[in-house]
């Protein structure tokens, strides 16, 4: 697959984790697309009016419309839209860190060492370790799920299939197997040796878009293409994996959203990126921290139609950097679960896994992150 072996033909970039770097010990790590909930930033607007209010003000009118209401009282149709959900979960993960800043006195910069996100979860990320700013990367955000939305409708218009995310979950030792038979399969689609697809447009493509954890990949394309494979792993391959679709309606990180990665390419100027800003990112598209801006604005754009390598970062951060406190601020528990996936809930001596979703876990996570400063420094 094309976005695959760009990925591994990829120069790798340098670890932190060295003998001339300090360890990355916490990091701070925000959510992707489908956590977006109806009513989502009522209980922080209740609890913390005086930096949500005007925060809310701001995102409004960064946007140019009422991305407030539409989050407050739907309908949830609209909400799901991606043109809706990204931005709409971008900045409430934004908001939950200025909360934990300008109320709590959570200093950011000295107190988190390295950022990630899952999927659209890095743009937040980027914007905490100070590398973009929070009005262009919220623009691009709600542009970019703008040209997502249309590469969908162009494709369900096309085909008249219908598109979206599955994911595929099994025994962590069976998952490798499974990946080298959905990767066989599609190679084997690709190459027109079955059903000649190499003369096919990019919509009729199934990629692998995510891999998530130790027992879970994810695919991107069409229904009908998706439920091709699966049949053909089960029948032919041994593989009986569990599949739950996904909270998406459009298959992101595969060929059909080529645009947005156009998109990307063109507004992601020199000018926009500051580096090295005040923290490494690790990057989605390696699994590893950007190493400089223009890799940085070549690889956020490449996310859109590359694997998400969710599980590497999580591996090289949890076993090759040092990072033994994790902090994730956003909707939803999606991405905890999966951090914890890999490093457990309590983690060493002086670690853990924590999320913010709710204003009720503020003051929690606070104390344990105090508690469990100093132990992690050593």
């Amino acid at each position: 697959m094309s976005n695959n072996s760009a990925i591994l033909n990829s120069p790798r970039q340098r670890a932190y984790a060295t003998t001339n770097e300090p360890a990355l010990r916490t990091a701070l790590f925000f959510p992707g697309h489908g956590v977006q909930r109806k009513g989502m930033l009522q209980p922080w607007l209740e609890a913390f009016p005086k930096t949500c209010k005007p925060f809310v003000e701001e995102m409004n009118d960064i946007l140019g419309y009422n991305l407030a209401e539409i989050i407050e009282e739907g309908p949830i149709a609209m909400l799901d839209k991606t043109q809706n959900a990204q931005p709409a979960i971008m900045a409430t993960s934004v908001m939950i860190l200025r909360v934990l800043e300008q109320e709590f006195g959570f200093d950011t910069d000295k107190r988190i060492n390295v950022t990630l996100g899952h999927s659209l979860g890095e743009y937040a990320a980027l914007v905490a370790a100070g590398q973009l700013e929070f009005d262009f990367a919220l623009k691009i955000v709600r542009k970019r799920g703008e040209v997502m939305a249309e590469c969908t409708r162009k494709a369900k218009e096309e085909t008249g299939e219908t598109f979206g995310m599955m994911a595929l979950v099994c025994e962590p030792e069976q998952l490798d197997a499974l990946t080298a038979a959905v990767t066989e399969w599609l190679s084997y689609n690709a190459e027109g040796t079955r059903d000649d697809s190499s003369h096919s447009p990019a919509i009729r493509q199934v990629t692998l878009a995510n891999k998530n954890s130790r027992n879970q990949i994810v695919l991107s394309g069409s229904f009908q293409r998706i439920r091709e494979l699966l049949t053909h792993i089960r029948e032919f391959g041994g593989h009986d994996p569990r599949a739950v679709e996904l909270k998406s309606r459009s298959a992101f990180h595969s060929p059909i959203m080529r645009p947005a990665f156009e998109y990307m390419k063109k507004v992601m100027t020199p000018d926009v990126v500051k580096w090295p800003g005040k923290m490494p990112t690790v990057s989605n598209v390696t699994g590893l921290p950007f190493d400089s801006a223009d890799n940085l604005r070549k690889n956020l754009s490449r996310q859109a139609i590359d694997t998400v390598l969710w599980w590497d970062s999580i591996k090289y951060l949890h076993e090759r950097a040092g990072t033994k406190r994790w902090l994730g601020l956003g909707p939803g528990k999606v991405g905890r679960n999966l951090v914890s996936k890999e490093v457990g809930r309590s983690g060493a001596k002086g670690g853990g896994v924590w999320s913010i979703s709710e204003p009720r876990e503020v003051e929690e996570t606070m104390k344990a992150l105090d508690e469990t400063e100093g132990e992690a420094r050593n």
